[in-house]
């Protein structure tokens, strides 16, 4: 077996929780339709989705003043399909976009060898994309939808599974909690297409977001080349520096990539230096570890920027959608069913839920009511006005 494929298999093995859920989730829906007992049945996401959207449409644009476009689409992929369009929301430097989407298309699929050979072509790429393809794939039955390029994608597999099982599993006679359950449904399909709904009209926060994580990405893929073409002597040393595990020396790729992903700064310095860092000007490294890699300090300073315009904005985004969906839908018995039959929830702790993104938005819609939208979108806040609102209101004000 070569390097190339222990690195495919473990890849392979750290979404395997996800692979074997999915197919759980796809034994019980069989199960379910060749259950005679179980006759209940339920409108598809397609059905429900085109049902809701006006309605969400016309509630956005009444509570934010922003009226999302109305030639948006809705698609429903099946679940190859979704983690491929996965693959598309990386936003991979330029070079990158190609090998990005191989190797997302390779996962989805669970070919090995065609994992491995990409490995094999571009080693640095791959300890920088692979860390999303892990990520990402391993969120999909938690991921309902996702917006790119003026279309909804629901997650199909999971909304369309999911009620029957949880009918299913509170057991006979099932027509009891039907309804229950059946607005629950609808509810999740609310929640999902209005928080990709507020994502349709935050393009400007969009870019923001898409071009600092490019500029991350790329310093990321500059680090990956340092490392890999570090010596072996150097790279040992490091290693014991680090405390890392010994790594046998016929696997000399691993070693590297053990350190990649050690001193990435998205790993290293959050971890080192906390969630501060988002608000620093500069960082410190130890100068044992500049000693052996003397680029890492000047990598480390570029990358604050761009980081902290990606958390910004990407906060923003995420809190605004959330801070939409807890009002907009605060009164919808949809809702309500959906956190008490989904989640084993309800509203009052469902909007209590702490984020940066919504603390934010919620502050500056206090002050500035439905303008507030407008303020956030095109006049973005950074972070230190993330973290405290009031340097945001008094700069806007």
């Amino acid at each position: 077996m070569t390097e190339f494929e222990e690195f495919a298999d473990a890849l392979l093995d750290q979404i395997s929780v996800e692979i074997n859920e999915e197919k759980d989730i796809a034994s019980m829906t069989t199960r379910i339709a060749e259950d005679s007992e179980f006759t209940l049945k339920f409108d598809t996401p397609e059905e429900v989705g085109n049902k809701v959207m006006p309605e969400l449409i016309q509630k956005i644009g009444e509570f934010t003043g922003v009226t999302p476009d109305s030639t948006i689409k809705i698609e429903f992929p099946e679940l190859d399909e979704l983690k491929k369009i996965k693959g598309r929301k990386v936003f991979a430097t330029d070079d990158s976009r190609d090998f990005v989407d191989r190797l997302f298309l390779a996962i989805a699929k669970q070919e090995r060898q065609s994992i491995a050979s990409i490995i094999k072509e571009n080693t640095p790429k791959f300890l920088v994309y692979s860390t999303y393809a892990k990520s990402y794939i391993s969120k999909i039955s938690t991921t309902y939808g996702d917006y790119l390029d003026n279309v909804i994608y629901v997650n199909n597999f999971v909304l369309s599974s999911y009620p029957k099982i949880i009918l299913y599993k509170q057991g006979k006679p099932y027509f009891l909690r039907y309804e229950g359950v059946k607005s629950g449904y609808v509810g999740a399909l609310k929640m999902t297409l209005l928080e990709e709904l507020v994502h349709s009209i935050q393009k400007n926060l969009y870019d923001q977001n898409k071009q600092a994580v490019i500029e991350v990405n790329r310093i990321n893929e500059e680090l990956a080349k340092i490392i890999l073409d570090l010596d072996d002597n150097t790279a040992t040393k490091l290693s014991e520096h680090l405390q890392l595990p010994d790594v046998p020396l016929e696997f000399p790729i691993a070693k590297r990539a053990n350190l990649f992903f050690t001193l990435n700064p998205d790993n290293f310095i959050v971890n080192v230096l906390g969630p501060d860092v988002m608000t620093y000007t500069k960082v410190e490294i130890e100068p044992g570890i500049s000693s052996m890699v003397p680029q890492l300090h000047e990598i480390y300073q570029r990358w604050l920027g761009p980081i902290q315009r990606h958390h910004a904005a990407f906060s923003t985004m995420e809190g605004m959608a959330e801070f939409c969906v807890q009002n907009i839908l605060a009164k919808d018995e949809d809702f309500s069913q959906y956190l008490t039959t989904f989640m084993n929830t309800d509203i009052s702790s469902y909007q209590v839920r702490k984020h940066l993104g919504n603390d934010l938005t919620s502050s500056v819609y206090t002050n500035h009511g439905k303008n507030s939208f407008k303020f956030l979108l095109e006049n973005p806040p950074n972070t230190r006005e993330l973290k405290e609102p009031q340097l945001y209101l008094k700069r806007i004000k």
